[in-house]
């Protein structure tokens, strides 16, 4: 069937069949089905939905359009996590290397930013010669001589997902339910994976902003990953302001390296990490209660094991041997760093995480068109918190800029994202529940 005729019979709501739905996605990655029509067909999809097996038809289509990775051989858990995408999401740069710490393997394939959410990997990119496009060699030797690897997609891995994902980031559907499961669990199924947890945010920093959205999501996600014979649970977390305290690409991995060094830590993010890493933990069986999980995460972190796990991660794949001894020798610096102040004395309330996420992508730091340069030096780090108290000297953020002109229109926006109020509001657990 041509392509046009399948956009037009799930244009006019109807149900598209298996054959379908694999002679599109077979179309794609032979480049008989055009960029113009995936962005029709996505709209489409957007506008009308996939019921649950035109979903799971979807993401196997994708799944197999490339290759699938075996993980024969390897003797311990195959486990990995996955958000659905925040502001200052850093979390897969501190967890990959804690679970490792923890003696499971977790080959994780990660997503580059899309709409205002930042990438994990566009952060990895800020350490010279890291490979995020690793070959399935490099990859498998990675995960077994180290026990994490975080990379990219390859040509090779569910490449008609990688298509689908930069088309969808500028056409405006990326918030769509069964896109968004496809596209997550078609890298994840690719990788061969037996234990998954899915990292659900929710919230105004999030594509799923209200928590009936969010729920929707992570049932959606559970059902066709289990249906698929990965084990998996989704955790819906609060994304209703910068999850840490930076946001864009060098700064965030410089918080990392500080978390992994037991430094600076945010409670929140700390929180979301180690909820995350004893949720798999229990999952795949390294542990019996969440409780024993979390004292897992802090033995992996306070012996150093995690750190020196994600140096050996580093290095394996490219990145220089003493990084994390001297990051700052080798992370890229921006030109110019300013604060911007409060306005007015109280309380942080409330922020519009989503302008943030949308301000990065001013300074550079995430994409407005497929295949834009980033500026891997530029974004924020000492952000604000909610309910910390302010007064017209304390900084809300630190901007790292280029020119005079990134800083002003920036300024602006976080002064308008972010609430000041007299009262110290209620101050919300991250976790919002599991599924």
């Amino acid at each position: 069937m041509l392509p046009q005729e399948i956009i037009r019979r799930k244009r006019d709501k109807n149900e598209l069949t298996a054959a379908e739905i694999s002679e599109f996605i077979a179309g794609i990655g032979s480049g008989e089905v055009a960029d113009a029509q995936i962005a029709a067909f996505t709209m489409a999809v957007f506008l009308n939905g996939l019921n649950n097996r035109e979903t799971v038809d979807l993401t196997l289509a994708m799944r197999d359009s490339g290759d699938v990775l075996s993980w024969n051989g390897f003797d311990k858990p195959i486990v990995d996590k996955h958000s659905s995408g925040g502001v200052g999401d850093k979390v897969s740069l501190m967890l990959a290397p804690i679970l490792a710490a923890c003696d499971v393997y977790i080959p994780m394939i990660a997503g580059r930013g899309l709409g205002h959410t930042g990438g994990t990997v566009d952060k990895l990119e800020a350490i010279p010669n890291y490979n995020t496009q690793a070959d399935n060699n490099l990859f498998r030797r990675t995960v077994k001589n180290v026990g994490c690897a975080i990379i990219g997609q390859t040509g090779n891995l569910a490449p008609a997902d990688k298509k689908i994902y930069a088309v969808r980031d500028v056409c405006g559907t990326v918030e769509s339910i069964p896109l968004i499961t496809a596209s997550i669990l078609s890298k994840k199924l690719a990788a061969g994976l037996q234990y998954l947890v899915m990292d659900l945010k929710c919230g105004n920093g999030a594509f799923m902003q209200n928590l009936a959205d969010a729920k929707s999501l992570a049932q959606s996600i559970v059902d066709v990953a289990n249906g698929a014979g990965t084990k998996t649970r989704a955790v819906l977390t609060d994304i209703n302001q910068v999850l840490g305290t930076t946001a864009g690409n060098a700064v965030e991995i410089r918080e990392t390296l500080d978390y992994l060094n037991n430094k600076n830590i945010n409670v929140r993010l700390d929180n979301v990490v180690k909820t995350l890493c004893s949720t798999l933990l229990c999952q795949c069986g390294r542990c019996q209660t969440p409780d024993e999980g979390l004292q897992l995460s802090e033995k992996a972190l306070s012996s150093g094991q995690a750190m020196e796990k994600f140096a050996k991660m580093v290095s394996s794949l490219g990145g220089p041997n003493d990084f994390v001894e001297n990051a700052d020798k080798y992370l890229p610096t921006a030109a110019h760093q300013k604060a911007i102040y409060a306005p007015a004395e109280g309380y942080i309330s409330a922020m519009d995480t989503r302008a943030v996420g949308m301000s990065v992508i001013k300074l550079k730091g995430g994409r407005a068109y497929p295949g834009q340069a980033l500026d891997l030096a530029t974004g924020y780090s000492d952000f604000i918190q909610i309910g910390d108290k302010v007064d017209n000297k304390t900084p809300l953020a630190i901007v790292h800029y280029q020119t005079e002109e990134q800083f002003e229109t920036v300024k602006k926006d976080i002064l308008n994202a972010i609430k000041i109020a007299p009262q110290k509001p209620e101050i919300k657990n991250p976790i919002i529940m599991t599924i």
